[in-house]
This record gives structure tokens, C-alpha cells and sequence, in this order.
């Protein structure tokens, strides 16, 4: 073999092991950068949506998820409970939750699904100064006392005094100037709640 054929045989050969080193090393250069699009595993898990199972839920019981970084609260009412908010409505603030925060489907006196009113699913926060209000379901509860004889069940912001009724809406003469907000959220069977989906839109 010729001096010349060596010669380029060894550059064909140099030229070939630079560019795999060149490719890979673009390579490990990409990786960070593309990786740097996607949004960290905490920000998802900040505004993903949250399954929430309610099977074991018994009527006039609730249990808190978190969503967002706020406790959602979720609510299952007795038959009793339900009537009570259609009756006692002279006491609230937003009756009709005009000037409050819900999905459309929410705009009721339960202020929840009307397949599934006896759950309900709200964001556990005060809207006066962003406390977490008290489930006080019935007299036998501690902050119960304070409410008056004639409490019928709801929830109290021990901050600052703020009473709400079992579907979130504020009295009148509060320091919470809106009812407590309901987040979007979907049932994916009598059991699994989706929160922070709504009819397929996140």
C-alpha cells in the first residue's frame, strides 16, 4: 500500500472519530437545554390535577386534599344538610354565589354537580385574609359554642370569625366578603373526583 493511501486512510479514519466525539459531546450539550423546556416535577405537581377517592366517605364526613398548594375540601352532606341550604338563606351574604368564585356548573344552593349535590368540593381557604376555616359540622363540635344554639352545621375561620354554611357561602356581617371559591373539578365515577380539571380542560 501506497505512503498516500495510508495517509488517507488515517484521515478517513480521523475525520470519523472527531465527528462521533463532536456529535456526542453536542449531545450532552442538548440534553441540559432541551430538559431546561420541561417544567420541574415540583411545578407540575404545583398545578396538576388531584384524584380524590371518596369511597370510604360517609355522609356528613370530609376529607382535605391539596391542590395547588391549598387544602380542597371535600364534603359529603347529609339529606338534612341539603334541605338546610335551601331554607336558611336569609343569613348569607351571596345567596347565588353572584360575586363569588365557582364553575358555572356550581351555580346552585348546593354549589356542586346536580348528579352528585350531596359532594361537595371547595377550596379550603378563608376569603377574608386566607385562614383555613374549621368544618364544624353539627354542636358537638368545640367551636361549636360560639356559633350559636341554633348552628346548623358549616364552617368557622377561628383568625377572624368568619362562618360559612356546608356549601361555602358566607353570612352576612362577615369579615370573608365572598363565598369560599370551588375549583374545577370532574367526576370520573361516583367514587374519583378529578380537582382541577373541568370537562377536560385543566
Amino acid at each position: 500500500m501506497s505512503a498516500d493511501a495510508v495517509n488517507n486512510s488515517k484521515r478517513r479514519l480521523l475525520v470519523a472519530a472527531t465527528s462521533v466525539v463532536g456529535a456526542v459531546g453536542a449531545g450532552f450539550v442538548a440534553v441540559p437545554f432541551i430538559k431546561s423546556w420541561k417544567p420541574s416535577a415540583k411545578a407540575l405537581a404545583a398545578g396538576a390535577p388531584v384524584l380524590a377517592d371518596i369511597s370510604k366517605l360517609e355522609e356528613g364526613q370530609m376529607i382535605t386534599v391539596e391542590w395547588r398548594g391549598k387544602p380542597v375540601y371535600v364534603l359529603k352532606r347529609t339529606d338534612d344538610n341539603l334541605k338546610v341550604l335551601e331554607s336558611d338563606v336569609d343569613m348569607l351574604a351571596d345567596v347565588n354565589s353572584d360575586g363569588s368564585k365557582q364553575p358555572e356548573y356550581c351555580k346552585n344552593s348546593a354549589r356542586s354537580y346536580d348528579a352528585h349535590q350531596k359532594v361537595s368540593v371547595m377550596e379550603g381557604v378563608c376569603t377574608h385574609l386566607g385562614c383555613a376555616p374549621k368544618f364544624v359540622p353539627d354542636l358537638n363540635n368545640p367551636f361549636a359554642g360560639s356559633l350559636g344554639d341554633g348552628w346548623k352545621g358549616g364552617f368557622f375561620c377561628p383568625c377572624h370569625g368568619s362562618i360559612y354554611d356546608l356549601s361555602g357561602r358566607v353570612y352576612k356581617s362577615m369579615p370573608a366578603p365572598k363565598n369560599l371559591p370551588i375549583p374545577p373539578y370532574v367526576f370520573k365515577s361516583d367514587t374519583i373526583i378529578l380537582i382541577g380539571q373541568d370537562g377536560g380542560k385543566a
